[in-house]
């Protein structure tokens, strides 16, 4: 049913509603407002008064009018009692009219009138209530959105950045257009393939591409829209929906965010609805295990925690494939921005290999907003084109937030947070390995960040060794030791960092065996998402060791992250001059670019990775993975 007829019906009972309640208005009033309902005693009273003016006779009551209104009410009725009545009022020269009334028609509205406006309100609150497909007769209908070939307007030629998983997909986009291929040597095609990745990286616009490549009808629902507050009607609605798909075959059925749908039966506490998302899950393998391929019909779904679904949804004969949806590296970044770059007005400066090289660690979504923040910029200012530099104020806007420039800071605080800043600044320049620096500024940006530090990598990592942990933890300890070299005390400002600083260090005790007193050993579990953006985060983790093995565990932390403090005291100390010029330098023009960073130290950066790997022995030793390669430092006040 399309929107025209819904809205058309809707607004049907609406004047329904509308009459029955003017009637019941028109009754009630009339009948409270204008008519006194009297007792034959004061019907007597009256007509031996000679009050009464004419009356209407029927075989039950008496109606009639008065000769001047009785407390404001000009008619009257009462019950007939006496049977000689007509004497009584011929004595007192009362005009009678006698009529039969017939009851039946008082006595049908009376029944029907409640009901029908009980019923009206009833199918009004069902029809709510039903949801997309409308009524309540309707309400286990599939409320999945559906596609025609015309109306994806999504290709492969609009999806980048992704060529190993489209190349997957392609497969796919084979079997709906000649599926009697596959089964020329006895193979199938996967009855279902699972889109796994992070946030923003494309799986929706995936599966669209897959649909818009085959030519067929594209079925797109959320795993939330199965299930509703009556029980059954979640299994109700996956029937349905590969009842349309197989009527419409060849077709794909694309279900967005499954966990929603396919969480572990088990998992949790047992809550209201609880036993009605299993009931939905069970219909849900059941269809999958039904599902004939040579029907035509591929189920295609999408999730960024794969690790909560059910083991008996991603079993082989399911979903038996799984397609990795990840962040684009630096190449498929460029191809990305060339897409949306198409629709912006560049200036000549403007390449995607520069914004690329800018962006690590952003997904499709995140390179989207970039590219339309960059244009909103370049609007704000009144330019023609959008430059190089509104990519790179876009680009600070998404990291470390909006500037907040009337965020006055008095002098001594804003002193703080120029040496603070500088800190990182300097151990970053001073260590091998590190990120450069891209830009330091003491113009307070998002909520609670006073100062900030843009480093931004050469190139995509996956990787790091534990010197380079420690380098990372020296950088973030540089505000909190320029703190206290310079004014001999601590501040809160220091408080993100040091989060950050302990999650680095327990990772290196905990998980990558990066302890010589524990070994190697892992001694906890982490229990995020394996997609999570940056691994060395802190989050839920399970772990199975006693209250010694705790202890010895805070205690190495504690020491790792001890020794990387006085190793940056150390550092900062003995370029203290630098620090001094730098942070002057910054209190006066408030943001240093790399540039101006490189001509105000000089000599004194880092040595290159070759040689400082050559003269440390701990060089080189187990990597980890590594998330999210952007990183920035900022100074925060006290909460």
């Amino acid at each position: 049913m399309d929107m025209g007829n819904r809205k058309t019906q809707f607004n049907i009972w609406y004047w329904i509603v509308a009459f029955v309640g003017l009637m019941i208005f028109q009754y009630v009033y009339t009948a409270t407002q204008h008519v006194a309902q009297i007792p034959y005693s004061q019907f007597e009273t009256l007509l031996r008064d000679g009050k009464i003016a004419d009356v209407q006779v029927s075989d039950r009551f008496i109606q009639g009018r008065f000769k001047q209104p009785q407390d404001g009410k000009p008619l009257f009725i009462t019950t007939r009692v006496e049977p000689n009545l007509a004497r009584q009022l011929q004595e007192h020269g009362v005009t009678v009219t006698g009529q039969i009334e017939s009851t039946f028609l008082s006595d049908l509205l009376s029944w029907v009138v409640p009901i029908l406006v009980f019923f009206g309100l009833w199918m009004l609150l069902m029809r709510r209530m039903g949801g997309g497909m409308g009524g309540l007769m309707q309400i286990g209908r599939s409320k999945a959105r559906v596609y025609v070939e015309a109306n994806t307007g999504v290709r492969f030629d609009d999806v980048a950045g992704v060529d190993e998983a489209k190349a997957e997909l392609q497969e796919i986009v084979d079997f709906l257009k000649s599926p009697q291929e596959y089964g020329r040597l006895g193979g199938r095609m996967p009855k279902g393939v699972l889109l796994v990745g992070p946030p923003g990286t494309g799986k929706t616009l995936l599966a669209k591409a897959v649909a818009g490549e085959a030519k067929v009808p594209f079925f797109s629902i959320s795993g939330s829209e199965f299930v509703e507050m009556f029980v059954g009607v979640g299994a109700a609605r996956v029937r349905d929906l590969f009842e349309q798909a197989r009527a419409r075959a060849p077709a794909i059925i694309f279900i967005d965010e499954l966990d929603a749908l396919g969480r572990a039966r088990g998992a949790g506490p047992m809550m209201g609805g609880h036993d009605e998302k299993e009931q939905t899950l069970n219909q849900l393998l059941v269809e999958l295990d039904g599902f004939d391929p040579k029907i035509g019909v591929v189920l295609l779904a999408a999730t960024n925690r794969p690790e909560i679904l059910d083991p008996a949804l991603l079993r082989a004969g399911r979903f038996d494939r799984q397609v990795l949806v990840d962040r684009p590296d630096k190449q498929g970044r460029v191809q990305i921005l060339q897409v949306h770059m198409k629709k912006a007005k560049l200036a000549a400066d403007v390449e995607a290999e520069k914004v690329a090289a800018l962006t690590p660690g952003f997904t499709g979504a995140d390179l989207a907003n970039l590219v339309n923040e960059a244009t909103l910029l370049a609007t704000r200012r009144k330019a023609d084109v959008v430059t190089m530099d509104d990519f790179n104020n876009a680009v600070e806007r998404i990291v470390a937030g909006l500037e907040k420039r009337n965020r006055l800071l008095n002098p001594r605080e804003r002193e703080v947070v120029a040496y603070h800043e500088m800190g990182h600044a300097l151990v970053a320049m001073a260590l091998p390995g590190v990120d450069p620096v891209h830009k330091v500024s003491i113009i307070p940006r998002g909520v609670g960040a006073l100062g900030y530090t843009i480093q931004r990598p050469t190139e995509d990592r996956f990787l790091m060794t534990r010197e380079e942990l420690e380098n990372k933890m020296a950088v973030l300890l540089g505000g909190r030791a320029a703190e206290q070299i310079v004014f001999g005390h601590l501040s809160t400002g220091a408080a993100d960092d040091l989060a950050k600083v302990t999650d680095i260090a327990r990772a290196m005790v905990t998980r990558y065996g990066m302890s010589e007193k524990l070994g190697h050993v892992a001694l906890e579990k982490d229990q995020r998402s394996f997609l999570s953006p940056n691994p060395l985060a802190g989050g839920p983790r399970e772990h199975d060791y006693g209250e010694a093995t705790a202890e010895a565990i805070d205690a190495e932390v504690r020491s790792i992250v001890d020794t990387a403090f006085a190793r940056t005291v150390g550092l900062l100390t003995e370029r203290r001059d630098l620090l001094e010029k730098t942070a002057r330098k910054l209190l006066e023009i408030e943001t240093l670019s790399e540039a101006e960073l490189a001509s105000l130290v000089g000599d004194a950066s880092a040595p290159d990775r070759a040689t400082a790997e050559a003269s440390d022995p701990q060089s080189g030793k187990r990597p980890v993975r590594r998330g999210k390669a952007a990183a920035t430092n900022v100074s925060r006040p006290a909460e």
